[in-house]
């Protein structure tokens, strides 16, 4: 018999939820403790495998249900937009509806868009999944945290935010490790239906073994209704900003300027009244605090150099030829560096220690880009095992902790921050992330360009080895082409072609360059912020003494 079902049961008071809406913590014997701990697990996962399919395989999804490429790559944006801004009412949810109530309905309506997408295959039920798998990915990332504290003993019980968080990084490398021809399948028929298992299998877990009880009481707002629709249309214009200006260009495409001046005038209108309410759903005075501040920028310089491995490295193999069924060893050994950072994080930590470990992991992000930045048209998956797996622990040995240090700040403040809090993190990860690839692709872009234009200009018809290469290539095309005039332009045509192709590798180079530049210098704002808080905390420990 479960606690939730032993009405006779009475908490102790150390039992008792610390934030509104979160379950009571008893104690537990070690058969359920196990039990939790797999849900946990399965849940973490299964927050971002969905997801993660989608946004390793988005360049071979247009094709089933009939998009372009500039098109299909909404898909992630509109799942960062709803999974960022979820947050603000699902905390409230939980505090008046019960987890079970949030957490397993936004499971059935997963399992319900993933039918739709079943039956039905085009791009309006792809949208529509992707907007319900961003809001059950939030729900779930917070479930996986209360099930690994139910599992854990009551003084390791705080580390179950680094497990659930570590958890939840796994999902897009294994997702990695899925066959492209399965999603493919009559549409995308393949995607829904692994959706549809992650969406059953979770909700299975979750009635099999439910939270204890949590404490209810109303929480919505009337103005909380108004504030959600402005945040969450600002964040769909932002993520299609972000989604599509590398790819229909920032200066080229008249429309991303106005989405993204509309954007910003949603969210001062959000601000705005949040500012002004009595109960707000963010305390906008706090997240403009100094410390809280200090924590943003950190999460969010981390989490652009992240981009690195999501865009940088598949994108340095992808312009080789190779395509996300020949990066499995890569993205399994990626996996398990993800789980060694996370076992790094949980065995080094310390409120005192949080910040060292956040700057290691900067350093170590900084050296496997470093690793990176000499590629060459012969690089393949070998090359980058260590340096990929550095960058796979640095991350999971930064989440974790800072994840850490953002939920005791609130518990110096007090409950009715949960709120603020979590949307800040939320935001600086999944929109950090998108950000950082399309940082990084406008980065890559404007330097094929230039290294395509260096390289041209010392390629000249009278060069001996020039007029050779042309030949080879004329030559090579003979079987095929008798024309000797239209063999010489396809023989150039090749020549172009291998000039593209060394530009693009020189400018992943440096978009390596620039990630080592950005993680060093997120790693020296750390040490410097670090120095800063206590040489001003030094005087008042000496007026104490004194």
């Amino acid at each position: 018999m479960t606690i939730e079902a032993d009405e006779s049961y009475h908490f102790a008071p150390h039992e008792r939820p610390a934030f509104p809406g979160s379950p009571f913590t008893p104690s537990h014997p070690l058969s359920r403790r196990v039990g939790y701990a797999g849900v946990a697990l399965l849940a973490g996962i299964g927050a971002t495998f969905g997801n993660g399919l989608v946004t390793v395989n988005v360049a071979n999804l247009g094709g089933p249900i009939g998009l372009y490429a500039f098109e299909v790559s909404l898909l992630p944006a509109i799942y960062v937009a709803f999974n960022a801004s979820a947050n603000l009412m699902l905390v409230r949810g939980r505090a008046q509806f019960g987890i079970p109530a949030i957490t397993q309905g936004l499971l059935c309506v997963y399992a319900l868009a993933a039918l739709v997408e079943l039956m039905m295959p085009g791009p309006l039920s792809a949208m529509l999944i992707r907007a319900v798998c961003g809001m059950t990915a939030a729900a779930l990332l917070t479930f996986s945290i209360y099930n690994w504290m139910q599992a854990m003993p009551l003084k390791a019980r705080p580390l179950g935010l680094i497990l659930a968080i570590g958890a939840s990084q796994l999902g897009p490398a294994l997702a990695r490790l899925v066959p492209v021809d399965l999603l493919t399948t009559e549409g995308l028929q393949g995607l829904a239906l692994i959706e549809l298992g992650i969406a059953l299998a979770v909700l299975a877990a979750a009635m099999a073994l439910p939270l204890p009880p949590s404490e209810r009481s109303k929480a919505f707002q009337p103005l909380d209704f108004v504030t959600y629709p402005l945040v969450l249309v600002g964040m769909l214009l932002l993520c299609t900003v972000l989604s599509e200006g590398r790819l229909l260009w920032w200066t080229d495409t008249p429309w991303l300027g106005v989405a993204l001046a509309v954007a910003v005038l949603l969210f001062c209108a959000a601000g705005l009244m949040e500012h002004l309410r009595g109960e707000p759903l963010l305390r906008l005075r706090w997240l403009g605090s100094s410390g809280i501040r200090r924590f943003a920028i950190v999460a969010l310089l981390v989490r652009l150099a992240l981009a690195e491995q999501t865009y940088g490295a598949v994108g340095l193999l992808t312009s080789g030829g190779l395509n996300n069924d020949q990066l499995h060893l890569l993205f399994g050994l990626v996996a398990l560096a993800m789980v060694a950072g996370t076992i790094a994080a949980i065995v080094t930590v310390t409120e005192t220690r949080l910040p060292i470990q956040v700057m290691v992991a900067a350093l170590i992000i900084a050296a496997g880009s470093w690793l990176d930045s000499s590629g060459t048209n012969l690089t393949r998956p070998p090359q980058l095992y260590l340096s990929q797996s550095l960058i796979a622990f640095g991350t999971t040995l930064f989440i974790g902790p800072a994840l850490l240090y953002g939920f005791l700040q609130v518990l110096r403040q007090g409950g009715d921050h949960l709120v603020s809090f979590i949307v800040l993190f939320g935001t600086t990860q999944n929109l950090g992330g998108l950000a950082g690839s399309a940082l990084l692709g406008t980065i890559q872009v404007i330097r094929t360009r230039a290294h395509a234009l260096a390289l041209s200009e010392h390629v000249l018809p009278m060069d001996p080895q020039v007029a050779q290469r042309i030949q080879g290539g004329a030559a090579s095309l003979s079987g095929t082409i008798v024309d000797p005039g239209l063999q010489a332009a396809q023989g150039g045509g090749l020549l172009g072609q291998a000039i593209t192709r060394e530009a693009t590798i020189l400018a992943y180079n440096d978009v390596f360059w620039f990630v080592t530049a950005l993680a060093l210098a997120t790693a020296a704002y750390i040490a410097l912020t670090g120095l800063f808080v206590w040489f001003r905390a030094k005087p008042d420990v000496a007026g104490a003494a004194a």
